[in-house]
C-alpha cells in the first residue's frame, strides 16, 4: 500500500496528472485479465480524498472515472465484438478458465443485466464486456447498459472518498492516511455486491422452481 501514499504525494503536487491516472485506472479495470490485476478501485477511492483540500475538482474527477470506464468497456466489448468466440479461448484469456467459465455463465444467465452488474462485481467486470462481444449482443444492447453501470459506478467510488477526505480534513489528518477512503469504499461497494449476490441467489432458487412449474 506504499506505492498508494507515494501516488497521492505525488499527485498532490501534480495535480494536473490525477485526472490522467484517475482515467487510467478506471480504463484498465474494464480490459480483460489486466482489469484483475490493476486496483483501479483502490487508487480512485484514494485520489478523491484530495477533492476536500482542493487539490482537485469533483467534477473533473468524476468525467475521468466515468470516461476512462465507458471507454475501456467500449474497447473491450470491440475486441470480443470482432474477434467472435475465438478471443475467448486465445491468451491471454486461456490462462484462467475457470474465470472464463464464471463469466460467461453470468452472462448466459442475466444478459443485458449482466453487463450492468459485472461493472460492480470482480472478477468478471473485466470479461463480461469482452464475452459480451464475443458472443453477439447487438451494440444497441451493450451500450446503454455499459453506460448506465459506468455513470453509478464512477460516483460510488468517487463520493466515499471525498466524504472521508471532508472527515479527514475536520479532524486534522493527513490525507495521505487514506484509510478513510477505503473503509467508505468498502461500505458502499460491499452494498452493492451483497445486494447483486443476493439477487444473483434469489434467481438461482427460483430457476429450478420456475422449471418444474413449467414441466408440470
Amino acid at each position: 500500500m506504499n506505492y498508494l501514499n507515494q501516488l497521492i504525494g505525488f499527485v498532490s503536487l501534480h495535480a494536473e496528472l490525477a485526472y490522467a491516472a484517475i482515467f487510467l485506472a478506471a480504463f484498465l479495470e474494464a480490459i480483460p485479465i489486466l482489469g484483475t490485476l490493476v486496483p483501479g478501485s483502490t487508487i480512485i477511492l484514494a485520489l478523491s480524498a484530495l477533492i476536500p483540500a482542493g487539490s482537485l475538482g469533483l467534477t473533473p474527477v468524476l468525467a475521468s472515472a466515468i470516461a476512462g470506464a465507458v471507454i475501456g468497456e467500449a474497447l473491450a466489448y470491440l475486441i470480443g465484438y470482432v474477434s467472435k468466440r475465438e478471443i475467448l479461448t486465445s491468451w491471454p484469456m486461456s490462462k484462467y478458465p475457470a474465470v472464463m467459465a464464471q463469466s460467461e455463465e453470468f452472462f448466459h444467465r442475466y444478459g443485458t443485466f449482466a453487463v450492468f452488474f459485472a461493472r460492480f462485481v470482480p472478477p468478471v467486470r473485466a470479461l463480461v464486456p469482452v464475452v459480451a462481444g464475443a458472443l453477439g449482443m447487438p451494440p444497441r444492447r451493450f451500450y446503454p447498459a455499459s453506460i448506465a453501470a459506468c455513470l453509478l459506478w464512477a460516483p460510488a467510488h468517487v463520493l466515499p472518498g471525498l466524504l472521508a477526505g471532508s472527515v479527514a480534513e475536520r479532524w486534522g489528518a493527513k490525507v495521505e492516511h487514506y484509510g478513510f477512503p477505503l473503509v467508505g469504499g468498502i461500505i458502499a461497494i460491499g452494498t452493492i455486491v451483497v445486494a447483486v449476490h443476493y439477487w444473483h441467489s434469489r434467481r438461482k432458487t427460483a430457476a429450478p422452481a420456475e422449471k418444474r412449474s413449467s414441466q408440470q
